[in-house]
């Protein structure tokens, strides 16, 4: 199996979390942003969007980190990270989608302007301002979690993967946060999992 991209883009450590929590070998290759490549014909004839990850599993290609999320779950650990409970499945299942749809504009620019913005050039009142919101998002997130363990119910599945990437930048981005005690106790469990400690819990760059 290859991974092409950079393992310190949020999508590509999605498929490397679970990629290991699915016990897979692979080889990662780095690709995109200072690496370049993704613009070259042999990337896009793979991966016609040009963004990564890119997963070549036996000959079968898959693009979009959540499909390669659901596709890893189903195949490889199907019972645990991949519901086969319908009901269980669906809260994965929406959790992945709410992180797509609600979750990711907010995060990603705060991240870019802390982060990928030189100092001199950050907005840090638009910032201050995208933060106090996704704030709120993040409160959706932390209601539901009263009473339990992860976000499908008490069972680690694929639903934690993709919105557990962006809730370790929340934490370590130097923002103002509401007190989200629900949310901070089900980090707190992601962290012991050894293949996010590797993946995702690495310093922001």
């Amino acid at each position: 199996m290859k991974i092409w991209g950079r393992a310190n883009s949020i999508n590509v450590m999605k498929v490397l979390w679970t990629a290991d929590e699915c016990g897979l070998k692979y080889e990662r290759i780095d690709v995109g942003l200072a690496f370049g490549g993704n613009d070259q014909k042999w990337y896009l004839d793979m991966n016609p969007n040009g963004v990564v990850p890119t997963i070549d599993d036996g000959g079968r290609i898959i693009w979009e980190s959540n499909s390669a999320v659901r596709y890893f779950a189903a195949k490889y650990a199907a019972g645990t990270l991949w519901p086969t409970d319908p009901g269980e499945r669906s809260e994965a299942d929406r959790w992945m989608d709410w992180q797509l749809s609600t979750i990711h504009t907010g995060m990603r620019e705060i991240f870019w302007g802390l982060i990928r913005t030189p100092p001199e050039k950050r907005d840090m009142a638009s910032i201050a301002k995208t933060a106090a919101d996704t704030g709120k998002l993040w409160a959706r997130l932390n209601e539901r979690l009263a009473g339990k363990v992860y976000v499908a119910g008490q069972h680690f599945t694929m639903g934690d993967i993709p919105v557990g990437c962006w809730i370790h930048s929340w934490f370590a981005l130097p923002v103002e946060r509401p007190e989200l005690k629900n949310v901070k106790a089900w980090y707190e469990r992601l962290q012991t999992r050894p293949a996010y400690a590797r993946h995702v819990m690495v310093p922001l760059t």
